[in-house]
């Protein structure tokens, strides 16, 4: 039992809610905009590669860092809203989300660009000894750190939706967007908020990734197929859905390794994202609403 929450509980409820986060943000901008944005796994790198900046340059703990990559990366995500996807709104969503596409190569092209191709780490050279606790429980103090961070972030989405007048106005531009525009309510901050929170919450995303293992221009890349599976359990365009969507895989990729049966491992830990992959194509087959009942693709 205590390998099994050691090395697997919690590792995926670690990996669930970095998942999550990044899956918040995708439905945010699919309930908005009505689009799938491929790009969105970029603003995690990019995110990601910004707090490291911040980092080596200020000297601060990356925590600390934070805040400022989700700001610089939200001001991106609404920058690309504004000149690369806004003049194809009119046109067939197909349209857009192939320019998302080609975004997504440009941002990590750029990403290339300013940092290289290697890989790099936020605690290069450290070695964190975990806690022990009960002489049993074995806690990686980063591990703590991310959870408890994307949990205020969570509650930090739930506040702005529930509570604010922003948070209204996009849940009702998520239901009914002509309707949202007859009621008076300006869509293009509507928008903005979106794209803001959206972006916000994938470079948080990116930089929880990065903390937990290592930055590589790919990162991104590879995590956005876990992250659409999230956004499409929990339903796509239902931001609470993604937040139980992204714990599920997360979950689901780290026990698919545990033995089970036997000795071995279920499943190879090369097979994790097949596992995300699985779950998201049965969700589509049998239920394309997702658990809490979103938009269809």
């Amino acid at each position: 039992m205590t390998e099994f929450i050691n090395f697997y509980l919690v590792p995926g409820l670690v990996l669930g809610s970095i998942y999550a986060l990044g899956a918040i943000g995708l439905s945010l901008v699919y309930g908005v905009l009505r689009f799938a944005n491929f790009a969105h796994g970029e603003l995690m790198t990019l995110g990601a590669y910004g707090a490291l900046t911040v980092k080596n340059t200020t000297g601060w703990p990356i925590l600390a860092a934070l805040p400022i990559s989700m700001a610089l990366t939200a001001f991106a995500g609404v920058v690309i809203d504004r000149w690369f996807y806004r003049p194809f709104r009119a046109r067939p969503t197909i349209v857009v989300v192939i320019a998302s596409f080609g975004m997504a190569l440009m941002v990590r092209s750029l990403v290339q660009l300013f940092w290289g191709v290697g890989i790099h780490s936020y605690t290069s050279g450290q070695i964190q000894k975990p806690w022990l606790i009960f002489d049993t429980l074995r806690l990686q103090p980063k591990h703590l750190a991310i959870f408890l961070a994307a949990l205020a972030l969570m509650a930090g989405v739930h506040w702005l939706l529930k509570y604010t007048r922003m948070g209204k106005a996009m849940r009702a531009m998520s239901d009914s967007p002509e309707l949202a525009r007859l009621t008076g309510i300006d869509t293009e901050s509507v928008v903005r908020v979106t794209w803001l929170a959206g972006a916000g919450l994938a470079a948080a995303a990116g930089v929880f990734l990065g903390l937990d293992t290592q930055l590589n221009t790919n990162m991104g890349f590879f995590l956005l197929l876990p992250v659409f599976a999230a956004a499409i359990l929990g339903g796509i365009g239902r931001p609470y859905g993604a937040m139980a969507g992204g714990m599920v895989i997360g979950l689901a990729e780290e026990l698919s390794a545990y033995p089970w049966i036997g000795e071995a491992p279920l499943l190879s830990p090369g097979y994790k994202a097949g596992v995300a992959f699985a779950i998201m194509v049965g969700m589509l087959i049998w239920r394309p609403s997702g658990l809490f009942r979103g938009n269809q693709f």
